[in-house]
Protein backbone atom coordinates (compact mmCIF):
# COMPACT_ATOMS: atom_id res chain seq x y z
CA UNK A 1 0.00 0.00 0.00
CA UNK A 2 1.18 3.72 -0.79
CA UNK A 3 -0.45 5.34 1.64
CA UNK A 4 1.52 5.30 5.31
CA UNK A 5 -1.49 5.25 7.91
CA UNK A 6 -1.83 3.40 11.16
CA UNK A 7 -4.82 1.58 11.57
CA UNK A 8 -6.71 3.22 13.96
CA UNK A 9 -6.18 6.09 11.97
CA UNK A 10 -8.22 4.13 8.89
CA UNK A 11 -10.51 2.55 11.19
CA UNK A 12 -11.39 6.71 12.18
CA UNK A 13 -11.56 7.67 8.65
CA UNK A 14 -14.28 5.04 7.40
CA UNK A 15 -16.29 5.02 10.63
CA UNK A 16 -16.44 8.72 10.34
CA UNK A 17 -16.81 9.45 6.85
CA UNK A 18 -19.07 6.68 6.67
CA UNK A 19 -21.57 8.23 9.14
CA UNK A 20 -21.01 11.39 7.37
CA UNK A 21 -18.58 13.86 9.75
CA UNK A 22 -15.08 14.05 9.48
CA UNK A 23 -12.89 11.95 10.76
CA UNK A 24 -10.75 13.14 14.59
CA UNK A 25 -7.14 11.64 13.45
CA UNK A 26 -5.89 10.77 10.09
CA UNK A 27 -7.43 13.44 7.94
CA UNK A 28 -4.04 13.99 6.34
CA UNK A 29 -4.42 11.03 4.17
CA UNK A 30 -7.40 12.07 2.67
CA UNK A 31 -6.34 15.98 1.49
CA UNK A 32 -6.58 16.78 -1.86
CA UNK A 33 -6.75 20.41 -3.70
CA UNK A 34 -6.01 22.31 -0.49
CA UNK A 35 -2.51 22.86 -0.71
CA UNK A 36 -2.11 26.30 -1.43
CA UNK A 37 -4.49 26.48 1.95
CA UNK A 38 -2.33 24.71 3.82
CA UNK A 39 1.23 26.49 2.95
CA UNK A 40 -0.55 29.76 3.62
CA UNK A 41 -1.86 28.49 6.82
CA UNK A 42 1.63 27.07 7.74
CA UNK A 43 3.03 30.37 7.02
CA UNK A 44 0.47 31.91 9.18
CA UNK A 45 1.78 29.75 12.15
CA UNK A 46 5.25 31.00 12.07
CA UNK A 47 3.39 34.11 12.69
CA UNK A 48 2.14 33.59 15.68
CA UNK A 49 5.07 31.53 16.81
CA UNK A 50 6.86 34.91 16.91
CA UNK A 51 4.00 36.30 19.19
CA UNK A 52 1.63 37.59 16.69
CA UNK A 53 -2.04 36.29 16.58
CA UNK A 54 -4.49 35.72 13.98
CA UNK A 55 -8.04 35.56 13.55
CA UNK A 56 -8.96 33.70 10.09
CA UNK A 57 -12.94 32.58 8.74
CA UNK A 58 -13.15 29.72 6.61
CA UNK A 59 -16.18 30.00 4.36
CA UNK A 60 -18.03 27.76 1.97
CA UNK A 61 -21.61 26.27 1.02
CA UNK A 62 -23.28 23.27 3.15
CA UNK A 63 -20.73 20.07 2.37
CA UNK A 64 -17.80 21.84 0.96
CA UNK A 65 -15.18 20.64 3.40
CA UNK A 66 -15.03 23.33 6.13
CA UNK A 67 -14.76 20.96 8.90
CA UNK A 68 -12.73 18.66 7.20
CA UNK A 69 -10.26 21.74 6.80
CA UNK A 70 -10.12 22.79 10.46
CA UNK A 71 -9.32 19.06 11.04
CA UNK A 72 -6.62 19.58 8.70
CA UNK A 73 -5.44 22.60 10.47
CA UNK A 74 -5.56 20.97 13.67
CA UNK A 75 -2.94 18.07 12.23
CA UNK A 76 -0.41 20.46 10.71
CA UNK A 77 -0.40 22.86 14.00
CA UNK A 78 -0.13 19.59 16.53
CA UNK A 79 3.11 19.00 14.40
CA UNK A 80 4.57 22.82 14.51
CA UNK A 81 4.06 22.06 18.41
CA UNK A 82 0.76 24.30 18.64
CA UNK A 83 -1.85 23.38 21.97
CA UNK A 84 -5.27 22.92 19.54
CA UNK A 85 -8.61 22.77 20.68
CA UNK A 86 -12.30 22.67 18.26
CA UNK A 87 -15.42 23.25 19.37
CA UNK A 88 -19.20 23.39 17.67
CA UNK A 89 -21.42 26.42 17.86
CA UNK A 90 -25.18 25.24 19.05
CA UNK A 91 -28.15 26.65 20.03
CA UNK A 92 -26.24 26.09 23.55
CA UNK A 93 -22.90 27.69 22.82
CA UNK A 94 -22.18 30.75 21.91
CA UNK A 95 -19.22 34.01 22.28
CA UNK A 96 -21.95 36.03 24.45
CA UNK A 97 -24.61 35.29 26.71
CA UNK A 98 -26.03 36.14 30.05
CA UNK A 99 -27.40 32.46 30.59
CA UNK A 100 -24.64 30.17 30.78
CA UNK A 101 -24.25 29.42 26.65
CA UNK A 102 -20.73 31.30 26.20
CA UNK A 103 -19.46 29.19 29.38
CA UNK A 104 -20.80 26.15 27.79
CA UNK A 105 -18.32 26.92 24.79
CA UNK A 106 -15.68 27.48 26.87
CA UNK A 107 -16.01 24.02 28.16
CA UNK A 108 -16.71 22.71 25.17
CA UNK A 109 -12.57 23.92 23.86
CA UNK A 110 -11.10 22.62 27.17
CA UNK A 111 -12.59 19.33 27.19
CA UNK A 112 -11.10 18.71 23.41
CA UNK A 113 -7.99 20.65 24.17
CA UNK A 114 -5.50 18.20 21.84
CA UNK A 115 -1.70 18.01 21.43
CA UNK A 116 0.22 15.93 19.06
CA UNK A 117 0.25 13.02 21.60
CA UNK A 118 -3.21 12.98 22.52
CA UNK A 119 -4.60 14.06 19.45
CA UNK A 120 -8.47 13.04 19.81
CA UNK A 121 -8.40 15.79 22.80
CA UNK A 122 -8.52 15.42 26.72
CA UNK A 123 -5.20 17.06 27.16
CA UNK A 124 -5.58 19.12 29.69
CA UNK A 125 -4.73 17.29 32.40
CA UNK A 126 -1.54 16.06 30.49
CA UNK A 127 -0.55 19.34 30.11
CA UNK A 128 -1.51 20.79 33.84
CA UNK A 129 0.85 17.68 35.33
CA UNK A 130 3.31 18.83 32.67
CA UNK A 131 3.32 22.48 33.64
CA UNK A 132 3.87 21.25 37.35
CA UNK A 133 6.54 19.37 37.10
CA UNK A 134 8.24 21.90 35.37
CA UNK A 135 7.72 24.17 38.38
CA UNK A 136 9.02 21.43 40.87
CA UNK A 137 12.57 21.27 39.13
CA UNK A 138 12.46 24.90 38.71
CA UNK A 139 12.16 24.88 42.39
CA UNK A 140 14.40 22.41 43.39
CA UNK A 141 17.18 23.64 41.07
CA UNK A 142 16.31 26.72 42.23
CA UNK A 143 17.24 25.73 46.24
CA UNK A 144 19.50 23.37 45.24
CA UNK A 145 16.91 20.70 46.56
CA UNK A 146 17.55 17.04 45.09
CA UNK A 147 14.13 16.23 43.17
CA UNK A 148 13.89 13.24 45.03
CA UNK A 149 13.31 15.19 48.03
CA UNK A 150 11.79 18.39 46.28
CA UNK A 151 8.04 16.80 46.91
CA UNK A 152 8.27 16.44 50.48
CA UNK A 153 5.56 18.33 52.31
CA UNK A 154 8.30 20.40 54.07
CA UNK A 155 9.15 22.04 50.28
CA UNK A 156 5.17 22.45 49.73
CA UNK A 157 4.97 26.18 50.56
CA UNK A 158 8.16 26.71 48.13
CA UNK A 159 6.54 24.97 45.65
CA UNK A 160 3.25 27.19 46.38
CA UNK A 161 4.84 30.40 45.88
CA UNK A 162 6.51 29.45 42.74
CA UNK A 163 3.51 28.27 40.97
CA UNK A 164 1.93 31.48 41.80
CA UNK A 165 5.08 33.50 40.49
CA UNK A 166 5.23 31.87 37.61
CA UNK A 167 1.06 32.31 36.74
CA UNK A 168 1.25 36.06 37.45
CA UNK A 169 3.58 35.98 35.01
CA UNK A 170 1.42 34.75 32.57
CA UNK A 171 -1.62 35.63 33.34
CA UNK A 172 -3.84 38.59 33.17
CA UNK A 173 -7.55 39.00 34.55
CA UNK A 174 -8.07 36.40 37.37
CA UNK A 175 -4.97 35.87 37.75
CA UNK A 176 -5.13 35.41 41.08
CA UNK A 177 -8.02 32.77 41.31
CA UNK A 178 -6.32 30.91 38.58
CA UNK A 179 -3.16 30.37 40.39
CA UNK A 180 -4.57 29.37 43.64
CA UNK A 181 -7.06 26.60 41.78
CA UNK A 182 -3.12 25.47 40.05
CA UNK A 183 -2.07 25.22 43.55
CA UNK A 184 -5.18 23.31 44.79
CA UNK A 185 -4.60 21.18 41.58
CA UNK A 186 -0.92 20.68 42.26
CA UNK A 187 -1.98 19.45 45.91
CA UNK A 188 -4.08 16.57 44.54
CA UNK A 189 -1.39 15.82 42.10
CA UNK A 190 1.11 15.41 44.83
CA UNK A 191 -1.29 14.15 47.65
CA UNK A 192 -2.81 11.69 45.33
CA UNK A 193 -6.10 13.37 46.24
CA UNK A 194 -8.33 12.60 42.68
CA UNK A 195 -11.04 14.35 44.33
CA UNK A 196 -9.30 17.04 44.43
CA UNK A 197 -7.23 17.23 41.49
CA UNK A 198 -10.54 16.02 39.83
CA UNK A 199 -12.42 19.54 41.42
CA UNK A 200 -9.65 21.65 40.33
CA UNK A 201 -9.88 20.06 36.84
CA UNK A 202 -13.35 21.03 37.15
CA UNK A 203 -13.19 24.63 37.93
CA UNK A 204 -10.28 25.04 35.06
CA UNK A 205 -12.86 23.71 32.49
CA UNK A 206 -15.66 26.33 33.73
CA UNK A 207 -17.55 23.89 35.02
CA UNK A 208 -19.15 24.74 38.36
CA UNK A 209 -22.22 26.81 38.12
CA UNK A 210 -22.19 28.47 41.27
CA UNK A 211 -19.69 30.27 43.31
CA UNK A 212 -20.99 28.31 46.63
CA UNK A 213 -20.42 24.93 44.98
CA UNK A 214 -16.81 26.37 43.97
CA UNK A 215 -16.08 27.21 47.48
CA UNK A 216 -17.04 24.00 49.21
CA UNK A 217 -15.31 21.89 47.33
CA UNK A 218 -11.78 24.48 46.45
CA UNK A 219 -12.18 27.32 49.21
CA UNK A 220 -12.26 29.36 46.04
CA UNK A 221 -14.74 32.22 46.12
CA UNK A 222 -14.94 32.87 41.72
CA UNK A 223 -15.68 31.02 38.97
CA UNK A 224 -15.33 31.31 35.71
CA UNK A 225 -18.33 32.46 33.92
CA UNK A 226 -20.01 34.27 30.82
CA UNK A 227 -18.06 37.43 31.63
CA UNK A 228 -14.72 36.60 31.81
CA UNK A 229 -14.39 32.78 29.83
CA UNK A 230 -12.53 34.93 26.90
CA UNK A 231 -9.57 35.87 29.63
CA UNK A 232 -9.01 32.62 30.83
CA UNK A 233 -9.06 31.33 27.10
CA UNK A 234 -5.59 33.94 26.35
CA UNK A 235 -4.18 32.94 30.43
CA UNK A 236 -4.34 29.44 29.53
CA UNK A 237 -2.56 30.51 26.13
CA UNK A 238 0.38 32.25 28.07
CA UNK A 239 0.63 29.33 30.01
CA UNK A 240 1.06 27.10 27.13
CA UNK A 241 4.03 29.05 25.54
CA UNK A 242 5.23 29.16 29.03
CA UNK A 243 5.79 25.55 28.57
CA UNK A 244 7.20 25.55 25.88
CA UNK A 245 4.54 25.58 23.07
CA UNK A 246 4.49 27.14 19.86
CA UNK A 247 0.81 28.44 20.76
CA UNK A 248 -3.09 27.89 21.26
CA UNK A 249 -5.00 27.67 18.12
CA UNK A 250 -8.74 27.82 18.83
CA UNK A 251 -11.05 26.12 16.12
CA UNK A 252 -15.05 27.07 16.12
CA UNK A 253 -17.23 25.52 13.77
CA UNK A 254 -21.34 25.24 12.66
CA UNK A 255 -20.47 29.61 13.00
CA UNK A 256 -24.08 29.08 11.19
CA UNK A 257 -25.87 28.94 14.46
CA UNK A 258 -24.51 32.79 15.55
CA UNK A 259 -26.39 33.46 12.08
CA UNK A 260 -29.60 31.92 13.62
CA UNK A 261 -29.75 33.45 16.78
CA UNK A 262 -33.25 34.59 16.59
CA UNK A 263 -33.28 38.15 18.46
CA UNK A 264 -31.21 40.78 16.78
CA UNK A 265 -29.85 42.67 20.04
CA UNK A 266 -28.13 38.93 21.02
CA UNK A 267 -26.88 38.21 17.68
CA UNK A 268 -25.39 41.42 17.32
CA UNK A 269 -23.51 40.66 20.97
CA UNK A 270 -22.44 37.71 19.86
CA UNK A 271 -20.84 39.78 16.60
CA UNK A 272 -19.33 42.34 18.72
CA UNK A 273 -17.65 39.66 20.82
CA UNK A 274 -16.04 38.06 16.84
CA UNK A 275 -15.13 42.33 16.92
CA UNK A 276 -13.22 42.06 19.95
CA UNK A 277 -11.52 38.65 19.77
CA UNK A 278 -10.24 40.22 16.00
CA UNK A 279 -9.24 43.51 17.39
CA UNK A 280 -7.49 41.84 20.41
CA UNK A 281 -5.47 39.47 17.62
CA UNK A 282 -4.80 42.34 14.87
CA UNK A 283 -3.74 45.06 17.34
CA UNK A 284 -1.28 42.67 18.91
CA UNK A 285 -2.81 42.73 22.31
CA UNK A 286 -2.77 39.24 22.65
CA UNK A 287 0.19 36.83 22.11
CA UNK A 288 0.32 33.34 20.32
CA UNK A 289 -3.42 32.92 19.70
CA UNK A 290 -4.79 31.77 16.67
CA UNK A 291 -8.67 31.75 16.10
CA UNK A 292 -10.59 29.92 13.54
CA UNK A 293 -14.14 30.12 12.18
CA UNK A 294 -15.93 28.18 10.24
CA UNK A 295 -19.42 28.82 8.37
CA UNK A 296 -21.68 29.40 5.21
CA UNK A 297 -21.46 32.48 2.73
CA UNK A 298 -24.63 33.46 4.43
CA UNK A 299 -23.18 33.90 8.01
CA UNK A 300 -20.71 36.17 6.41
CA UNK A 301 -22.21 38.18 3.81
CA UNK A 302 -25.81 38.32 4.73
CA UNK A 303 -26.67 41.62 5.53
CA UNK A 304 -29.81 41.50 7.49
CA UNK A 305 -28.38 38.62 9.59
CA UNK A 306 -24.82 37.35 9.01
CA UNK A 307 -21.50 39.48 9.67
CA UNK A 308 -21.71 41.83 7.54
CA UNK A 309 -24.86 43.56 9.37
CA UNK A 310 -22.65 44.17 11.78
CA UNK A 311 -20.63 47.43 9.99
CA UNK A 312 -17.41 47.24 11.70
CA UNK A 313 -16.51 43.50 10.97
CA UNK A 314 -18.25 44.48 7.22
CA UNK A 315 -15.07 46.67 6.69
CA UNK A 316 -12.90 44.60 8.12
CA UNK A 317 -13.58 41.11 6.37
CA UNK A 318 -14.48 42.22 2.97
CA UNK A 319 -12.75 40.16 0.43
CA UNK A 320 -9.79 41.42 -1.62
CA UNK A 321 -11.37 43.27 -4.64
CA UNK A 322 -8.82 42.23 -6.86
CA UNK A 323 -9.47 38.36 -6.31
CA UNK A 324 -10.69 36.09 -8.82
CA UNK A 325 -11.22 32.27 -8.61
CA UNK A 326 -8.05 32.24 -10.58
CA UNK A 327 -6.06 35.02 -8.58
CA UNK A 328 -6.14 34.08 -4.66
CA UNK A 329 -5.22 35.68 -1.98
CA UNK A 330 -4.58 33.66 0.99
CA UNK A 331 -3.34 36.10 3.54
CA UNK A 332 -6.50 38.08 4.05
CA UNK A 333 -9.09 37.15 7.31
CA UNK A 334 -10.94 35.32 5.37
CA UNK A 335 -10.79 32.30 2.86
CA UNK A 336 -12.96 30.90 1.31
CA UNK A 337 -12.93 27.25 -0.28
CA UNK A 338 -13.48 26.58 -3.22
CA UNK A 339 -15.45 23.26 -3.77
CA UNK A 340 -12.74 20.44 -5.40
CA UNK A 341 -13.02 19.82 -8.83
CA UNK A 342 -13.91 16.46 -10.71
CA UNK A 343 -10.08 15.92 -10.59
CA UNK A 344 -9.61 15.68 -7.05
CA UNK A 345 -12.51 14.42 -6.05
CA UNK A 346 -11.17 11.14 -8.47
CA UNK A 347 -8.24 11.16 -6.53
CA UNK A 348 -9.67 11.25 -3.60
CA UNK A 349 -12.12 8.48 -3.93
CA UNK A 350 -8.91 6.48 -5.10
CA UNK A 351 -7.21 6.77 -1.42
CA UNK A 352 -10.53 6.03 0.53
CA UNK A 353 -10.89 2.47 -1.60
CA UNK A 354 -6.85 1.88 -0.33
CA UNK A 355 -7.87 2.79 3.17
CA UNK A 356 -11.06 1.16 2.90
CA UNK A 357 -9.01 -2.54 1.71
CA UNK A 358 -6.29 -2.05 4.18
CA UNK A 359 -8.80 -1.13 7.25
CA UNK A 360 -10.49 -4.58 6.16
CA UNK A 361 -7.73 -6.42 5.01
CA UNK A 362 -9.52 -6.89 1.83
CA UNK A 363 -9.45 -5.53 -2.02
CA UNK A 364 -12.71 -4.97 -3.51
CA UNK A 365 -13.44 -5.38 -6.91
CA UNK A 366 -13.62 -1.52 -7.64
CA UNK A 367 -11.41 -0.43 -10.49
CA UNK A 368 -10.74 2.75 -11.64
CA UNK A 369 -12.98 2.83 -14.59
CA UNK A 370 -15.74 1.50 -12.11
CA UNK A 371 -15.38 4.78 -9.74
CA UNK A 372 -15.28 7.21 -12.78
CA UNK A 373 -18.31 5.65 -13.43
CA UNK A 374 -19.88 6.09 -9.95
CA UNK A 375 -18.92 9.95 -10.58
CA UNK A 376 -20.22 10.11 -14.02
CA UNK A 377 -23.54 8.90 -12.57
CA UNK A 378 -23.58 11.15 -9.61
CA UNK A 379 -22.75 14.13 -11.24
CA UNK A 380 -24.85 13.78 -14.43
CA UNK A 381 -28.28 13.24 -12.05
CA UNK A 382 -31.01 15.86 -12.11
CA UNK A 383 -29.65 18.29 -9.46
CA UNK A 384 -26.19 17.69 -9.24
CA UNK A 385 -25.23 20.90 -10.04
CA UNK A 386 -27.25 22.57 -7.49
CA UNK A 387 -27.30 20.37 -4.31
CA UNK A 388 -24.88 17.50 -4.90
CA UNK A 389 -22.31 17.57 -2.17
CA UNK A 390 -18.45 15.95 -1.50
CA UNK A 391 -20.17 14.67 1.99
CA UNK A 392 -22.68 12.69 -0.01
CA UNK A 393 -20.37 11.32 -2.39
CA UNK A 394 -17.93 9.97 -0.56
CA UNK A 395 -20.39 8.42 1.79
CA UNK A 396 -22.49 6.87 -1.02
CA UNK A 397 -19.15 5.80 -2.89
CA UNK A 398 -18.34 4.18 0.87
CA UNK A 399 -21.46 2.69 1.54
CA UNK A 400 -21.05 0.90 -2.39
CA UNK A 401 -17.49 -0.65 -0.97
CA UNK A 402 -19.19 -1.71 1.90
CA UNK A 403 -21.93 -3.78 0.14
CA UNK A 404 -19.41 -5.77 -2.10
CA UNK A 405 -17.10 -6.50 0.99
CA UNK A 406 -20.59 -8.49 2.55
CA UNK A 407 -21.29 -9.92 -0.64
CA UNK A 408 -18.75 -9.89 -3.06
CA UNK A 409 -21.35 -11.48 -5.91
CA UNK A 410 -23.61 -8.50 -5.61
CA UNK A 411 -23.49 -6.31 -9.25
CA UNK A 412 -21.63 -3.23 -8.61
CA UNK A 413 -22.96 -2.07 -11.83
CA UNK A 414 -26.70 -2.17 -10.75
CA UNK A 415 -25.72 -0.39 -7.39
CA UNK A 416 -23.98 2.34 -9.43
CA UNK A 417 -26.59 2.99 -11.88
CA UNK A 418 -28.89 3.26 -9.33
CA UNK A 419 -27.94 6.06 -7.12
CA UNK A 420 -29.99 9.03 -6.52
CA UNK A 421 -29.22 11.89 -4.64
CA UNK A 422 -31.37 14.13 -2.54
CA UNK A 423 -30.78 18.01 -1.05
CA UNK A 424 -28.98 17.40 2.31
CA UNK A 425 -28.77 21.09 2.49
CA UNK A 426 -30.17 22.11 5.72
CA UNK A 427 -33.46 24.56 6.19
CA UNK A 428 -30.84 27.18 7.06
CA UNK A 429 -31.05 28.59 3.20
CA UNK A 430 -34.14 30.00 3.69
CA UNK A 431 -34.31 31.36 7.22
CA UNK A 432 -34.47 34.82 5.47
CA UNK A 433 -37.85 34.46 5.34
CA UNK A 434 -38.51 33.80 8.81
CA UNK A 435 -39.16 37.59 10.74
CA UNK A 436 -37.35 38.65 13.47
CA UNK A 437 -38.45 37.27 16.64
Amino acid sequence: MSLKIKSKEATAIINSLSGGVVPKIGVQHITVGRDLEVEAFTTALEDVKNGHSIVKFWIGDFGSGKSFMLHLLNTVATKQKFVVANADFTPENRLYSNSGKALALYSAIMNNVAIQTKPEGGALPSLLDKWIEQVVAKTAQLHDIPLTEIRHEAHFDLIQKNIMTTVNEVTDTGGFDFGLVIIKYYEGYIKNDELLRRNALKWLKGEYRTKTEARQDLGIREIINDLNYYDMLKNFCKLFVSMGYSGFMINLDEAINLYKISTSTMREKNYEKILTIFNDCFQGKVSNLFINFAGTKEFLENERRGLFSYNALKTRLKTNKFETAQLRDFTQPVLKLMPLNHNEIFVLLKKLKEIFDFNFQTSIDITDADTQAYMEEMFNKPGADEFLTPREVIRDFLNILSLLRQNPDADKSSMISNIEIKDERPEILTLDSIEEL
